[in-house]
């Protein structure tokens, strides 16, 4: 399989596991069931002919212009923070779109300010929120807040895609880790996002399958420098997903509803392995299985869709869930950016007026703003 479709396989899966789960996301399985039939959601509910994504991919895109900032900076100007600081300054963008109407004043540090689609609230999480209303930014060594909620690991996925070719998983892992610890600050909020970059390293740079990756994070997490207690507790929580997925004695509903609600992180990421690893071949039935419970259905089917979209390729992807997905061509477009990296130098002759517009210039392709200096 060719690797870029491994990029677009994540990315427009985890929307679309995103769009399937965001109009059940506060209802109850009975109340699903009750509105959808005993199957539950089995296929988007469109508005005006749109799959509505929500908050999680927004911050996963808005995670990968954080990225190629500060790549796109190293390379034009040798000189670089630490991938979480890009990260931090387009969240700030993110959290600006949530917060102020389109077109937005002044500077800003990431292209996607430039799309009004992206300024439509859909049930932003609160601790995303808070935290970045403040002036502190969050660290693992100074954490910003005690949450273990999803926002953290739903929207890294681009990290292990971006770097899982550059490092070695561990210090990728801790790239996601840095990243979901910019809003939460709480040990469980923070390692399964090292968790999921992990699996999403290894599923698209190692051509491993879905339950060798879940395998080999499983031992990975246990040797990294986190706290040991909160690595124990998620790595249990781990482990009964993955028993559940190989007995087939136990059904989906009963098996999530033992995993909990995936309002919490370890949760969350929990059900997207059980999902992944019982219905690897089966993109359809893997989100779907995802989203048809009692809790928060956007998160899980996005984290689903990651990973076996990741695995099967954009390809194997059916067209029911790329037709109508909302920004599906931004979202491949941030996809083959992350693939195609920055091919700019401070040194080189190469040129790209696309990508300068975007990571220099901070403007969309598709709504060029010419009143912005380029800062970097």
């Amino acid at each position: 399989m060719e690797l870029i479709n491994r990029y677009r396989g994540c990315l427009i899966g985890g929307a679309a596991g995103d769009a399937l789960g965001y109009p059940v996301e506060f209802l109850s399985f009975d109340e699903i069931i009750r509105k959808y039939g005993e199957n539950g959601i089995t296929s988007y509910e469109l508005k005006n002919g749109i799959a509505e994504i929500s908050d999680d991919t927004q911050m996963t895109l808005f995670t990968a212009t954080g990225i190629l900032l500060g790549v796109t900076r190293a390379s034009t100007r040798g000189i670089s923070a630490a991938p979480w600081v890009y990260v931090h300054y387009n969240y700030k963008d993110w959290y600006r779109t949530q917060t102020e109407r389109y077109p937005l004043d002044g500077y800003h540090h990431s292209w996607l300010d430039d799309i009004k689609e992206l300024f439509s609230r859909r049930a932003p999480g609160n601790t995303c929120l808070s935290a970045l209303s403040s002036d502190a930014i969050g660290t693992l060594e100074k954490p910003l807040n005690s949450s273990k909620g999803c926002g953290g690991v739903m929207r890294v996925a681009p990290v292990g895609l971006y770097f899982g070719r550059k490092y070695e998983p561990d210090k990728t892992d801790f790239i996601g880790a840095e990243v979901a610890a910019l809003t939460h600050g709480h040990p469980l909020g923070y390692i399964p996002a090292a968790a999921l970059t992990h699996i999403i390293t290894l599923i698209v740079h190692y051509g491993c399958s879905v339950d060798e990756a879940v395998a080999a994070m499983q031992t990975a997490i246990r040797t990294q420098a986190y706290d040991k207690e909160a690595v124990e507790f998620f790595l249990n929580k781990i482990s009964k997903a993955v028993a559940f997925a190989y007995n087939r004695k136990i059904d989906n509903r009963e098996a999530i509803c033992m995993l909990g609600e995936g309002w919490v992180a370890e949760e969350a990421l929990a059900i997207a392995v059980f999902c992944s690893l019982r219905y690897s071949d089966d993109f359809s039935k893997a989100i779907v299985a995802a989203v048809n419970h009692d809790g928060d259905s956007d998160s899980t089917g996005a984290i689903t869709g990651n990973i076996v979209g990741a695995y099967l390729g954009l390809e194997r992807i059916p067209d029911k869930w790329i037709r109508n997905l909302e920004l599906k061509d931004i979202i491949l477009e941030i996809a083959d950016d992350l693939f195609h990296d920055c091919r700019i130098s401070e040194y080189g002759d190469e040129e790209d007026s696309e990508w300068e517009e975007k990571y220099l210039w901070h403007r969309s392709v598709h709504s060029l703003r010419k009143d912005k200096e380029p800062i970097v």
